[in-house]
């Protein structure tokens, strides 16, 4: 007896998802609740859980494909999740053995499920010329992974040239960079709702940015001395971004435009702060947030952001902390960006963008010297805040990080 795999509740107003890929293929066998594929939807990846313990069955959907929440998308067969085996034919019988499992057809060199291959792999199909049915995986199940293609390729022998014909067509002239190759990828669905939002914030919003720089010797002495003690009574490491959240909370409780924004004809005012925290995730930028922040420590902060940060990678964010946030804050430093102007998040107001840390010659005291520097950004939208208000909250946050001290005595 087939049990079906339904697409399971997503989240509110989430109605509909992408296939990302199949993390089981027919005829392996699956235990109760292990992911068997994995879902996009607008925010977050989600895994598919087998509802029972048995053997993978057809799918009904291929990566790519639009499922809606309640669609069944595979079936599970019957079974104890241990591989079945396979009777003896009669003597004198003429019927075909079972078809091998899809890691002994790649093995012994059969053809590959195309359609069961991650994209990563079918881009390093196209661009190394490999022959996947010549590899031998190295993933679960004997999947193949990009690793695979690219060793695969490094150890591929060059042809051996054909004795030519007798009389033989004039070969077309190669191009000369090699040969060039196209691939056209569809959009995940998180890729496209960015994509949509922040050209709906360029469309939408009064977008403007102001920009002042910050020293940030105060906060390197710090993290320097306590560093080790913190890690050692916190189980996190101490980063700039604990700081750098702290501040910014202290400012917007100057600055409340903006920690606003604009519903409708009103503006909505906040007096707690919310801070979105731009994280990188292997399907894109996703911006989780953290919940009361003005009423966190520093540890508390950092312990938040390092989970997100983690989980993020493996895809295991949750809906709900990604919804609200009053306030973002992106750092493009950890890439090495050294200025940029970031855009906002609607329906917030506004967004801080840090950069990398820089040591450039400044003047101190009449001398020239040279300190650790970071460029700010904060682009904000011109409706609700005024540019007076928008550098008075840049400049609330450079003192706030170059004396941390203002951060203990609220100043």
């Amino acid at each position: 007896m087939a049990t079906e795999v339904l697409v399971p509740v997503l989240g509110e107003s989430i109605t509909e998802a992408t296939l990302g890929e199949w993390l089981k293929q027919p005829g392996d066998p699956v235990k109760a609740d292990e992911p068997i594929a994995s879902l996009e939807t607008d925010k977050v990846s989600v895994e598919v859980p087998s509802p029972v313990a048995g053997v993978m069955g057809a799918h009904a959907v291929q990566p790519g494909d639009t499922v809606s929440v309640g669609a069944m998308i595979a079936t599970i067969d019957a079974g104890d999740g241990a591989p079945a085996k396979t009777a003896a034919p009669e003597a004198g019988s003429t019927a075909a053995p079972a078809p091998a499992p899809a890691a002994a057809q790649q093995e012994a060199g059969g053809n590959v499920d195309a359609a069961a291959l991650s994209p990563s792999v079918r881009r390093a199909i196209l661009e190394h010329g490999v022959d996947p049915a010549t590899v031998k995986g190295s993933g679960k199940d004997g999947r193949l992974t990009k690793e695979d293609i690219v060793a695969a390729a490094s150890n591929k022998p060059a042809a051996a040239p054909a004795s030519a014909p007798t009389q033989a067509p004039a070969a077309a002239p190669a191009a000369a960079g090699g040969e060039r190759r196209e691939e056209r990828v569809k959009m995940t669905r998180l890729r496209q709702t960015i994509a949509r939002r922040l050209k709906e914030a360029q469309d939408t919003a009064a977008l403007l940015t102001t920009f002042n720089d910050v020293d940030m010797t105060a906060v390197i002495e710090a993290r320097t001395k306590y560093k080790d003690l913190f890690e050692k009574k916190h189980g996190v490491r101490l980063g700039f971004m604990g700081f750098f959240v702290k501040a910014a909370c202290m400012a917007l409780k100057d600055i409340p435009s903006v920690n606003a924004y604009i519903e409708g004809d009103e503006i909505v005012y906040h007096d707690y702060a919310d801070i979105s925290v731009a994280v990188s995730a292997p399907q894109g930028l996703v911006v989780p947030v953290i919940r009361s922040a003005d009423q966190m420590s520093v540890a508390q902060v950092e312990k938040t952001i390092g989970d997100f940060g983690k989980r993020a990678k493996e895809g295991a964010l949750k809906m709900d902390e990604m919804k609200g946030g009053t306030f973002t804050i992106s750092n493009g430093g950890v890439f090495g960006s050294l200025m940029s102007t970031p855009i906002i998040n609607p329906p917030q107001s506004a967004v801080l963008g840090l950069h990398r840390i820089e040591e450039r010659p400044v003047v101190r005291d009449g001398e020239v010297v040279v300190r650790p520097m970071m460029y700010l950004a904060l682009s904000y939208d011109h409706r609700i805040i005024d540019g007076r208000e928008a550098v008075t909250f840049l400049v609330a946050l450079k003192n706030a990080i170059e004396d941390p001290t203002r951060l203990l005595i609220d100043l």
